[in-house]
Order: C-alpha cells, then structure tokens, then sequence
C-alpha cells in the first residue's frame, strides 16, 4: 500500500472507533432511524462544494453542522421529538442536494469517493475522531441518566437540552469523518450496524461501548481488505456496510441460538 492508502485505512479506522462508540448512545436515545436521516444533512454542502470546486468536506461540514443546529432549535422551540426535527430538515436537504450536486459527482457525494487524503486531512480527520471518543466518556453519566429519565436528569441539575446540542454535534462530527470513505448515504450505517449488533450481547455499559466499537473496526478492516483484493469497487463503503449487516445478522441467529 502507498502512503494515501496507510492514512485512509488508518483514519477509517479512527472513524469507525468513534462511530461504534456514538453508536450505543443512539441507540438507548432510540435514534438509530433518525440518525441516519443525519448523515443526509451534508448533502447540500457536498453538491454546493463541487459546483465551486472547493474541497467538499467543507461544504458538507458547514450543511451538516448547520442543519444539526436547526434540529435542535427545532425540538427546543416547538417540542417536537428529535426523529420529527430531523425528519423535517432531511425532506429539505435531500431535495436541494439533489438539485444542486452535479450528476457526475453524485455518486461520490453519496457512497464515498472523497478517498484522497494527505496528513492534514488525517491529522484533522484523526483529532475529529479522538474529540468524539473523549467527549463520549465525559458526557457517559449524564447521556446515560437523560435517556432513561430526562426529569431525574434536570432535578439533577443537568441542562438537558444543552446535552442533546453537544450530542447531536458530535454525532454529526463522527458522520463528517467518514464522508469521505463512506459518502452521505452510508455514513451512519457503521454507527447503526455495530451497536445494533452489540446489544444482543451486552448486559453492561461498557461491554456494550467494546463489543461496539471492535465490530466497527474489524468492519472497516475487512472492508479495506475485501475490496482490495476481490471486489475492487471505488470506495469500501458498501463492502464495510455488507460486512457489518452479516455481523448484525449473525448476532441475531447467535442469539436465538441461546
């Protein structure tokens, strides 16, 4: 491998640590569905990037972040369920980046075909990456009282509507970091797939964040790995996506099996 495939495959890698862990939450908060609505939010942004021939992950991130934003101001004003908000600003950002991104670089925008990477873009993609995973054990407690009671969290003295912010910006920040490999429509699955494969065998907290974040990464490895040498696609998101569904198919069955 030359060194643009070291660093993606090294910062795939850091993506996929930090989507199995932003993963369980999504999943106790009941957002697995609308957390993949997310991912769509930085369509825009990419189509908008392309037509100005500008790195597109500085597109996506600015419609991503935004549109994460909007979300909660959304849920915060109105009262409406976090899956409602998003649902509300997916409707409006898939039909304007659809009608804005350039036919030729659709596919890219939305599977992933953004794989250049140089040591700035790993050195961010990585601190991106490492500022998830910290920010997920600071926030564990209060993330974990506010899902199962969001009173017993604000007699607390827990802001719970600043919580779900900084939640939903480091969820988002997780999906800008796989954009590049995984593209908009399938950057969440590898927050999705591992947790929901997860949970059939954690009984604890912990053991749930590591049997989460190791189906991600032995994911993107054998993504990597299996794309290179027998199916040769562009990008190894749908590779990585297939592999993880087994994965989540397999716990099922293990599961029964018990």
């Amino acid at each position: 491998m030359h060194q643009g495939q070291i660093l993606l495959l090294l910062l795939a890698l850091c993506f996929a640590l930090a989507a199995g862990l932003i993963g369980c939450f999504a999943l106790m908060k009941r957002m697995l569905l609308a957390s993949d609505v997310i991912s769509h939010l930085a369509l825009p942004g990419l189509g908008a990037a392309f037509l100005m021939k500008v790195n597109p992950l500085y597109g996506g991130a600015v419609t991503l972040f935004l549109g994460t934003y909007l979300v909660w101001q959304l849920q915060k004003k109105t009262g409406m369920a976090t899956d409602a908000s998003i649902g509300v600003v997916f409707a409006a950002a898939l039909a304007i980046g659809a009608a804005v991104t350039p036919r030729g670089d659709l596919i890219d925008a939305l599977f992933g075909g953004l794989q250049d990477v140089n040591w700035l873009g790993f050195v961010l993609g990585a601190a991106g990456s490492a500022i998830v995973v910290v920010a997920v054990f600071l926030m564990k407690d209060r993330l974990t009282l506010s899902t199962f009671s969001t009173e017993l969290a604000a007699s607390s003295g827990i802001r719970v509507d600043r919580l779900d912010l900084a939640y939903l910006l480091i969820f988002s920040l997780t999906v800008l970091i796989g954009l590049r490999f995984m593209g908009a429509l399938l950057a969440s699955s590898l927050i999705i797939l591992p947790a929901a494969a997860a949970r059939q065998f954690a009984g604890r907290l912990s053991l749930f964040f590591a049997i989460s974040a190791a189906i991600s990464v032995v994911s993107i490895l054998a993504g990597f790995f299996l794309n290179t040498f027998l199916f040769h696609l562009s990008t190894i998101a749908p590779v990585t996506v297939m592999f993880a569904a087994l994965v989540f198919a397999a716990s099922l069955a293990v599961r029964r099996a018990w």
